[in-house]
């Protein structure tokens, strides 16, 4: 026959358990506006059995009840739906960082408007067309200067202000590895404080929680892989593990060799950096991990691989990138433009070269101090084009003539041409100014195309956060439902202890009376 004893026993480990679980839900309650934080659940669990008390009882276990306690407290989360959200996380911070560049582009190129560049050309077009009618007018000589200066000012202003946005992505880029590796170092530090506590069997949950969010945040920066070291023989089954993250690369595999920032193993951290060779051209040459270096294009989506592309990158020789690219293309079309107009200008005559009988000079001053590359761009034209000192001291140094007759404006209607006339270096039958438009349609296109996959990407975000949230968010419903719940199970195991006291009252003080 089982002690009587026992129902206290087994209504105290009731009353116990009860308890618990209306603790957790009040830290759930607690923590339902705690960002990263995870609801948490007590499990249950029966304690073990013993056989009743009997002569000729076997020696085997029996089926005596001996209530209830809790076994541990898990977090409520799903790791597929944290490796779904990291995943969109990364795409999203990427196309971010793609489309805010394509917006300051935008901006800056301003197109079209009647501050645009195409504009200036044009209004330096329809100058040339005036003088054309009216050669020996020193007001319409006037303006063609003014107008060449607009045009080179333009170029100037595209250029320089491009240089410094890239300097400005650059400085955005030291800022974006120092936040990667200060999140790498806390990560780490949380490994060390987890490892400390697991081997004594406990679950630090809330640890769990913040390591989670921190690698939530990384992942936005970069893209990764989460992997878990073994917990040693004397964790609980619940325990996670001190995490060892790498850098996945663009083709989804770990880059070759691999890529650890915090290592769970040897409990050390590899700092990412960015190296810039050259200071007055902001182009990454590549990305360090430790004492790795890896290609720019071999990385995977993310903050970090959004802004290098796009203030520009070295592949090789060749320098790639949104803003790189654009400057390249001004400093091409400078080229064509500037070229195209001094030739035409020495073929003709200006009003000077026919008292004198001297060749005019050039109309657009090009620093021959400059590199030409193997396509014959002149590189940085565009940010330091201008109207030569001659022309600008004196317009009639302006070749609008074809001959020596001083009222033939033939030159200066080629002058006006040149905006229309195909161009070798800029290739088959293109001109400058379908030149212009092209690179300008480009643009238009990509940055569209960089809005669009930035809206789709944050909406696939939204959703599989939802989907996360739904399972691991506290839902104050679901936890004042439990309230009531585990307080009608404390309170009943409370009425047992009172059974139980007045059994033992019965039994101990008015039996035999």
């Amino acid at each position: 026959m089982v002690s009587t004893f026992h129902g206290l026993e087994v209504a105290k480990r009731g009353l116990f358990t009860q308890q618990a679980a209306l603790y957790t839900t009040g830290h759930n309650i607690s923590n339902a506006n705690t960002p990263g934080y995870t609801r948490q659940r007590v499990n249950f669990e029966q304690t073990g059995p013993f056989p009743a008390a009997s002569r000729n009882r076997p020696e085997i276990p029996g089926q005596m009840g001996s209530g209830v306690q809790a076994g541990s407290i898990e977090r409520v989360r799903v790791g597929f739906l944290d490796d779904q959200f990291r995943g969109e996380n990364s795409k999203t911070g990427y196309y971010e960082a793609r489309s805010d560049a394509f917006g300051r582009l935008e901006s800056l190129m301003n197109e079209p408007s009647d501050s645009g560049l195409a504009k200036t050309m044009d209004r330096f077009w329809q100058s040339l067309q005036d003088l054309s009618v009216n050669p020996q007018n020193s007001g319409a000589r006037d303006v063609v200067v003014q107008r060449g200066q607009a045009v080179a000012g333009t170029f100037n202003y595209l250029s320089n202000t491009l240089h410094r946005m890239q300097n400005d992505i650059k400085t955005e880029v030291g800022v974006t590895t120092k936040e990667i590796n200060s999140l790498s170092n806390q990560i780490n530090n949380l490994n060390k404080q987890i490892a400390e506590v697991e081997p004594h069997g406990y679950v630090p949950n809330d640890l769990y929680d913040e390591r989670d969010r921190l690698v939530d945040q990384l992942s936005g920066i970069v893209t990764i892989d989460v992997s878990y070291e073994d917990t040693p023989s004397s964790a609980d089954p619940l325990a996670m593990g001190k995490a060892t993250i790498s850098l996945v690369g663009n083709n989804g595999q770990a880059l070759d060799p691999p890529a650890t920032l915090v290592d769970g193993t040897t409990n050390s951290v590899n700092e990412v950096t960015v190296n810039y060779p050259d200071d007055e051209m902001p182009l990454a040459e590549s990305i360090s991990v430790g004492d790795t270096s890896y290609d720019v294009e071999d990385f995977s989506q993310g903050k970090l691989r959004g802004l290098v592309e796009s203030g520009g990158y070295m592949a090789g020789d060749d320098a790639r990138g949104t803003y790189a690219d654009m400057v390249y293309d001004l400093d091409k079309m400078a080229t064509a433009y500037a070229t195209a107009i001094n030739t035409v200008q020495k073929g003709g005559e200006s009003l000077n070269s026919m008292e004198e009988g001297s060749e005019p000079p050039n109309f657009f001053f090009v620093d021959d101090t400059l590199t030409t590359d193997e396509a014959g761009v002149v590189r940085g034209l565009a940010g330091s084009l201008d109207v030569t000192d001659a022309v600008k001291e004196d317009a009639d140094h302006i070749a609008a003539a074809n001959s020596e007759l001083a009222g033939s404006g033939g030159n200066a209607l080629d002058l006006a041409n040149v905006l229309d006339e195909p161009a070798a270096i800029l290739g088959e039958e293109t001109s400058v100014s379908t030149f212009y438009e092209s690179i300008i349609g480009t643009m238009a296109v990509e940055a569209q195309e960089a809005y669009r996959m930035e809206s789709n990407s944050a909406t696939l975000k939204a959703s599989v956060n939802q989907q996360r949230q739904s399972v691991s968010a506290v839902s104050l419903d679901e936890e004042m439902t439990n309230m009531i719940k585990f307080q009608h199970a404390y309170n009943a195991a409370a009425r047992n202890i009172t059974v139980i006291d007045e059994m033992l009252d019965r039994i101990i003080n008015q039996m035999g009376r």
